[in-house]
C-alpha cells in the first residue's frame, strides 16, 4: 500500500499535500493528453513521455505513507496504463495496415539478400533468394535484443497452417412407423353424448323419487353415502346438486348443525322477482369425511340402490 516507508499516521502535513499534489498534477497531464488524442493526432504524446510521467510517479511513491495517497498512485497507474493499451492499439500493425510483402522485402534485404523479393527465384524452404545466403544470424541477434524468448515461427503472424473446423452433419434417421400400430383416434359421436346426458337424467330423477317417498328432511350424508361404494358417494352428490340447482329440493342446516334436505315446491319466476335468489356452496367430500361420516350417523346401508359400473362408449368401444 505504501512506499519505502511503513504507514504513518502522523506523516508531516505538507509532505502529503505535496504527494497528493504531485499525483494530481500527473494525472491531470496524461488525462489532457488522453483527451486531446481523441481531437487530434495519437502521435502527439509520445510513448517516452508517458514512460517519463510513470517514472515520476515512482519517485511520489517512495513518499507514500498512507492509503488516500496510495489510492492516487493506483489510479494513476491505471489510467497510465490505459493509456499505453490506446497507443498500442492506434499502432500501424494491424491486418489492415501492414504490408507482408514489404516486411518480408525488407527483412530479406536485411540478411543480406536480394533488394527486390523474387518469389519465383526462391526456393521452397526459403534459405537463400536469386543463389545468395541468407543471414539468419543477424536478425537472430536483433531479436535477442529485444527478447529473450526463443521465437517461435508459428506465431509471428499467426498459425503457419489453419485447419479449418468443419461442421458434422449428423443426419437423423427417419423412424418409420409400422402402419399394423397406428391408431385412429377415437371419434365421439353426437349420440355418445346425447346418451351420457340421457345416463344423467335418468339417475337425477331416480334420486328425486326416492327423496319424494322420505317423510320429511333426511340427513344428507345419510342419504347420498353408500358405505359399499365411495366413488358412487360422490356421484349421489353430484345428481343432488341437479336437483338442488333446479330449485326441486332445498337444503337447510339445522339448529343442532345438521345438514337436512328434502322435497319442495319449486320457484316460479314470480318468486325471483320477489326477492329469493340462488345461492351456490362447495362440498368438500373425500374418503376420509366418507370414512367418518359412515361412522358418526351408522350408516350401513344405501339409501340409493347401488348402479352397476359406469361404461363409457367413445366411438365403437366401451370403456369400463
Amino acid at each position: 500500500m505504501a512506499g519505502d516507508a511503513p504507514y504513518d499516521p502522523d506523516q508531516d502535513p505538507e509532505e502529503r499535500r505535496g504527494v497528493r499534489k504531485g499525483y494530481r498534477t500527473l494525472a491531470k497531464s496524461v488525462e489532457g493528453s488522453r483527451l486531446s488524442e481523441h481531437q487530434h493526432n495519437l502521435n502527439d504524446y509520445s510513448a517516452q513521455q508517458l514512460t517519463d510521467q510513470v517514472k515520476k510517479a515512482d519517485e511520489l511513491f517512495h513518499k507514500v505513507k498512507g492509503p488516500q495517497e496510495a489510492t492516487l498512485d493506483s489510479a494513476f497507474l491505471l489510467m497510465a496504463s490505459n493509456m499505453g493499451a490506446q497507443k498500442a492499439r492506434a499502432m500501424k500493425s494491424g491486418s489492415g495496415s501492414f504490408d507482408v510483402d514489404d516486411f518480408v522485402s525488407k527483412l530479406v534485404t536485411f540478411m543480406g539478400g536480394a533488394k527486390q523479393l523474387n518469389v519465383d527465384d526462391s526456393d521452397s524452404e526459403g534459405e537463400d533468394v536469386n543463389g545468395v545466403p541468407l543471414e539468419w544470424d543477424r536478425i537472430g541477434r536483433k531479436a535477442l535484443a529485444k527478447s529473450r524468448r526463443v521465437p517461435a515461427m508459428g506465431f509471428m503472424l499467426g498459425p503457419l497452417s489453419i485447419e479449418q473446423k468443419k461442421r458434422k452433419f449428423t443426419q437423423r434417421a427417419k423412424l418409420e412407423k409400422d402402419k399394423a400400430d397406428m391408431r385412429k383416434p377415437q371419434e365421439i359421436k353426437e349420440e355418445d353424448i346425447a346418451r351420457a346426458e340421457n345416463e344423467t337424467t335418468k339417475n337425477v330423477v331416480t334420486l328425486e323419487t326416492i327423496l319424494a317417498e322420505e317423510e320429511g328432511p333426511i340427513n344428507l350424508f345419510e342419504f347420498v353415502i353408500n358405505p359399499n361404494d365411495f366413488a358412487q358417494s360422490v356421484e349421489n352428490i353430484f345428481y343432488l346438486s341437479f336437483l338442488i340447482r333446479d330449485g326441486k329440493v332445498a337444503l337447510e342446516t339445522q339448529d343442532d348443525g345438521q345438514v337436512v334436505i328434502f322435497i319442495c315446491q319449486q320457484p316460479d319466476t314470480n318468486d325471483y322477482i320477489e326477492g329469493l335468489k340462488k345461492r351456490q356452496i362447495v362440498l368438500e367430500f373425500d374418503k376420509p369425511t366418507w370414512e367418518r361420516a359412515k361412522k358418526v350417523f351408522n350408516i350401513t346401508k344405501s339409501k340409493i340402490p347401488q348402479r352397476p359400473p359406469a361404461r363409457t362408449r367413445l366411438g365403437d368401444k366401451w370403456y369400463g
